[in-house]
């Protein structure tokens, strides 16, 4: 699959699924728009993939940086045609009675709220040029409750509806909302989740773990007319025939 000419913003570019994408996105011909609170790793990132990347320093749990970090993509690139709320957070991983109050929703203000700001700032000018692409990072928390991931399962669980939701208004105006649920992915979050200790997923052998470049390859193919099928819902990489159909081994 081409991305000739598109342009793709991912958040949480730094490290994990979000690099694994730009590489991925910027092999397929994409111009990359990197988004995350490390500066250095973006800015390494950017000089890896080359002229067609721009890494643009920003915390998504703040609108304004995140409205501006769309800006600056449709200045230098032309417009968004791709946009990936990839940005997430885990830690402190507590029980919820345990837990700090301020930690908790600072997990909300990037895993949910980043999400809403991100389509709220990318959604118009899509609109405004005819259509788009919003996919996002989700996860079978957001479908049933984990042990000490009280703040992790609500705001997944709010970031799955925002798809829907974005869907239901948008759909018509040539917008392509998609979820994608990767399953446990062998990135930093799954090495917070392991020291943690706590529930069964901690648990699991590194070896269980899908690399990756999976969801990475999953994301292009949810770009394109293999998505369609999807809008307003979520793909799950467990489920086999979409394995299949992305290309994965």
């Amino acid at each position: 699959m081409t991305m000739d000419g598109k342009t793709v913003v991912i958040t949480g570019a730094s490290r994990g699924i979000g690099a694994e994408a730009a590489r991925v996105f910027a092999n397929a011909g994409a111009r990359v728009a990197l988004v995350a609170r490390s500066t250095d790793a973006v800015a390494d990132l950017a000089g890896e993939i080359g002229n067609q990347a721009l890494a643009i320093p920003c915390d998504v749990s703040r609108y304004q940086e995140v409205a501006r970090a769309i800006a600056a993509t449709e200045e230098t690139f032309g417009g968004v045609d791709v946009l990936i709320n990839n940005a997430g957070m885990m830690e402190p991983i507590a029980h919820l009675a345990e837990a700090d109050p301020d930690a908790w929703g600072h997990i909300i203000d990037v895993n949910l709220k980043g999400v809403f700001y991100g389509m709220r700032a990318a959604v118009p000018g899509m609109i405004a040029r005819g259509g788009g692409s919003v996919l996002t990072i989700s996860s079978g928390a957001a479908h049933g409750p984990v042990e000490a991931w009280s703040h992790y399962c609500a705001s997944k669980a709010g970031a799955a509806m925002l798809t829907r939701s974005l869907d239901k208004e948008y759909r018509g105006k040539g917008i392509r909302a998609i979820g994608l649920s990767p399953g446990t992915v062998a990135t930093q979050m799954q090495r917070e989740i392991a020291a943690s200790g706590i529930n069964p997923v901690s648990q699991l052998d590194w070896s269980a773990h899908i690399p990756a470049d999976w969801p990475a390859k999953a994301l292009l193919w949810m770009a394109g007319p293999g998505g369609d099928a999807w809008l307003g819902e979520e793909i799950s990489l467990r489920d086999e025939g979409i394995r299949a159909a992305v290309g994965l081994e």
